[in-house]
């Protein structure tokens, strides 16, 4: 059994990664390239279409190397320089919680200051390639070409929004690009529709891209439904024609169905050839993501955020995990192999069978699954308390507001003396549950209705970034409360 501090980012890892970051190059010297002898023809199509262009599209690159710098602001910098930039954004980002701790009067355990609380950076061991999930829009390019696939973009002066290829995108492995040219192919396919223009783009919409370490691809394609035709056309031209070279696992169609009476309308996924799951390998775990889950985008960063996780919980074979976290259950999962008990709520959905199928195959007896309400759960819990096991909560929001009940109920268990908090948003919405979970409550103090903070506030002792998304000035903050 590997300790935590094992997940360490590990050159082997790194270089094997290296591979990608020079064919994700080499598509992005000629990006509309074939992608083989097979698919020559139809590729060359597409560039032909993009040569007739307006002027705008003779300096595609630069519109690409405009879109680097919206979505990956820190990619022109070396990666040494890239974590300098993001430790002094973390630690604004503390300094500025610890004022508005200090004026809540809320209590501090470092005395020493920031400098103890705020630990170095833990490096990405992948760089270059390292999404797992890349989504792409369909929409007019900047050179006219009517169903560019890539990511939106503003003219310069915002009046118009382009589709603009995303072959500059360092963060991208080079599986999603050649996915995303040949689903630009396919849409270059006749029958064209004679009608379209910025407005009407046909039912083709969106482009999700899910890959793994075991060489495995979703592609998971958005469509407004206009009969089985386009969907046969769609599979035949990833299973036998030129996008069979993508070597899909997986081919998907997400399909909005169009509200009924007194019915709202929603979106379905179709399984058009393929195996229905792909899996990741974390830990040594065997790991089930369906279409619709919720999955880190950087799974060897994810290894290492698991370790500063199990080591800030101070995990142990004594220790009970209630995990809060979202997604397909690979935190809990994970941490499974060094607790002596994990429970995982707040889970939804596809993440539910996926964590549960996960648990099974890899013969995790020490895990449970549950879609039961967080109060519940503690009123379950509260039984740990005086037991001679520890009880450590685990929260990760994963981008969404954390809910003020949750927080209610964390704080009303007396027997949660330790919480770990997995933040990529700390300078935004997570600083107010930081607040609200440290916030102390002073005798006969009334306070708002439904805001009311029961039990004894927590301490923040501990914080350890760790950088899941290179070139991007998003990170993910790991930090230690106590009690």
């Amino acid at each position: 059994m590997a300790s935590p501090r094992s997940i360490l980012p590990s050159g082997a890892l790194f270089a094997q990664r290296r591979l990608l970051l020079c064919l994700a190059r080499d598509s992005q010297r000629h990006p509309q390239a074939s992608l083989s002898s097979a698919g020559q023809g139809i590729l060359t199509r597409a560039a032909c279409e993009r040569s007739r262009g307006a002027q705008s599209g003779r300096d595609l690159d630069a519109w690409q190397e405009r879109l680097a710098d919206q979505l990956l602001p820190l990619w022109r910098l070396n990666y040494d320089e890239q974590l300098k930039v993001k430790f002094e954004v973390t630690k604004k980002t503390l300094e500025q919680l610890q004022n508005r701790l200090l004026k809540l009067g809320a209590a501090v355990v470092e005395a020493q200051g920031l400098g103890a609380l705020l630990q170095p950076f833990i490096p990405s061991p992948v760089i270059n390639g390292y999404r797992n999930k890349s989504v792409f829009s369909i929409n007019r390019g900047p050179d006219g070409h009517p169903r560019t696939v890539g990511c939106f973009l503003r003219s310069p002066g915002g009046k118009k929004l382009f589709c603009v290829p995303a072959g500059h995108l360092r963060n991208l492995p080079a599986k999603h690009h050649r996915v995303a040219q040949c689903y630009e192919a396919f849409l270059l396919q006749p029958p064209l529709d004679p009608s379209l223009d910025t407005r009407e783009l046909g039912p083709w919409r969106r482009l999700r891209v899910r890959t793994n370490s075991r060489g495995q691809a979703m592609a998971i394609i958005t469509f407004h439904a206009r009969g089985l035709s386009e969907k046969e056309r769609a599979k035949e031209f990833f299973t036998s024609g030129q996008g069979s070279e993508c070597d899909l696992t997986s081919l998907y169609l997400k399909e909005r169905v169009a509200p009924g009476p007194g019915l709202p309308g929603f979106h379905r996924y179709q399984l058009l050839a393929g195996e229905p799951h792909i899996f990741e390998d974390v830990l040594g775990l065997k790991l089930r993501i369906s279409p619709g889950a919720f999955f880190p985008l950087n799974t060897g960063a994810t290894e290492a955020l698991l370790g500063v996780v199990a080591e800030l919980g101070m995990v142990d074979q004594s220790t009970t995990i209630l995990d809060l976290s979202h997604g397909t259950g690979a935190m809990g999962l994970c941490l499974a192999q060094w607790a002596a008990q994990v429970l995982s709520v707040r889970m939804l959905g596809q993440a539910v069978e996926d964590a549960r199928w996960s648990a099974a195959s890899n013969e995790i007896t020490n895990w449970e699954g549950q879609r039961q309400d967080v109060e519940k759960v503690m009123a379950r819990l509260k039984k740990v308390q005086g037991s001679s096991g520890a009880l450590v909560a685990l929260l990760d929001p994963a981008g969404a507001a954390l809910p003020h009940r949750v927080i209610r109920a964390i704080r009303g268990c007396p027997a949660i003396q330790k919480l770990v908090f997995v933040s990529g948003r700390p300078h935004g919405q997570d600083m107010e549950s930081f607040l609200q979970l440290c916030c102390p409550v002073p005798p006969g103090q009334e306070v708002p209705p439904g805001q009311d903070l029961p039990g004894q506030p927590f301490v923040l002792s501990q914080a350890v970034p760790v950088d899941t998304l290179p070139h991007t000035l998003s990170s993910q903050l790991v930090l230690a409360f106590t009690r």
